[in-house]
């Protein structure tokens, strides 16, 4: 058999696809697939967008309100992570992400970076507590809880399947309140929520709850938890609402917690941007690219970007846009459970 000739001459594909194309974002990617037959199939490949999601930063989203009921209400903030703070953009390269519209208890599933999309009818009354990959079958399934009454029972639902959310065994009432008031962190297999002083665990593979120790955290107002490289990290904003502190997990078996240092506001630079700061009613923290960086939200409607060592990169002001402590990585994979779905369609509302 013949070998394929190369995409780039004078370069063996195997470096043209997997050093050089496996490192664009995903537009110019889908930009690489017009260029010809062969390049389209080695960009369309499985296993190559497999690996070009796995590469891909995990982005953290903001809420953005708006007047307009058929759109969504989590939009991104482009290159928030990176070196600048830009205006959010409703042309999305966000992955597999379940969404909720403004005013409705009705979730939705999409992927604005293939642009899919579809209502989860079967799922009105119920709140999402997290979404994974289950290991073991390869299914994405969501994790959720429905509340009747004063009883809050958990659910597992399977995308695609046709089958009704499934109950399993769950927290208390009292703890699903705590772990629903945040967005899960995916990690080592599991989902994660820090509260009240502990972190809720969801094993994705045995589909039980465990509880984890966390660093013990008094005075503090706002505390979540992020991915810093390969460990598990967590942040909290002190009373004066000044400092964000920031631990490391070093042994995730051993659960052993390691201070990692602080993030200073500097609160002299802020307030002399705008007189009214007022208060900061949210924070989010981000490893990216080796570089920790914390977003806050002060009652003026302005949003800061800062780093570890205090420094504002950038401020964005708008009132109606707030940090969110979901985290989404960019995929171009197609996922076979979309057509299963009623209502399920592709380039249609609310993408366009």
């Amino acid at each position: 058999m013949a070998e394929a000739a190369p995409l780039l001459p004078g370069l063996p594909n195997d470096i043209t696809i997997w050093e050089i194309l496996l490192r664009l974002t995903p537009k110019p990617l889908l930009r690489c697939r017009a260029v010809c037959p062969a390049w389209r199939r080695a960009t369309s490949d499985r296993d190559f967008l497999l690996a070009h999601h796995a590469r891909q930063p995990a982005l953290p989203l903001l809420y953005g309100d708006t007047d307009d009921l058929l759109s969504m209400d989590i939009i991104t903030c482009d290159n928030w992570a990176a070196d600048k703070l830009q205006s959010p953009s409703r042309d999305l390269t966000t992955p597999l992400a379940s969404f909720r519209k403004r005013g409705e208890r009705r979730l939705s599933i999409c992927n604005p970076a293939t642009r899919q999309y579809a209502p989860l009818h079967q799922l009105r009354g119920f709140k999402l507590l997290g979404m994974y990959p289950h290991g073991p079958t390869g299914d994405y399934r969501l994790l959720l809880y429905l509340k009747a009454d004063a009883q809050s029972s958990t659910y597992v639902f399977t995308l695609g399947s046709g089958l009704p959310p499934r109950h399993i065994r769950g927290p208390d009432a009292k703890e699903l309140e705590l772990i629903n008031s945040r967005g899960s962190l995916l990690f080592h297999g599991s989902l994660h929520w820090h509260a009240d002083n502990l972190i809720m665990v969801f094993d994705t593979t045995a589909e039980s709850f465990r509880q984890m120790h966390s660093p013990i955290v008094s005075g503090h107002v706002i505390a979540g938890l992020f991915e810093m490289g390969d460990m598990l990290a967590m942040f909290s904003l002190n009373d004066e609402e000044t400092i964000v502190d920031i631990w490391v997990m070093r042994d995730y078996q051993g659960q052993v917690w390691a201070s990692k240092g602080w993030v200073e506001f500097p609160i002299q630079e802020l307030m002399a941007q705008s007189e009214d700061l007022g208060s900061c009613w949210e924070v989010e923290a981000t490893y990216w690219d080796g570089d920790l960086l914390v977003l806050a939200k002060f009652d003026n409607g302005s949003l800061h970007q800062v780093d570890i060592a205090g420094k504002l990169v950038d401020s964005f002001r708008h009132r109606l846009l707030c940090p969110t402590p979901l985290r989404l990585k960019q995929s171009l994979v197609s996922h076979t459970f979309f057509p299963a779905l009623e209502g399920y369609v592709v380039n249609a509302p609310p993408f366009i």
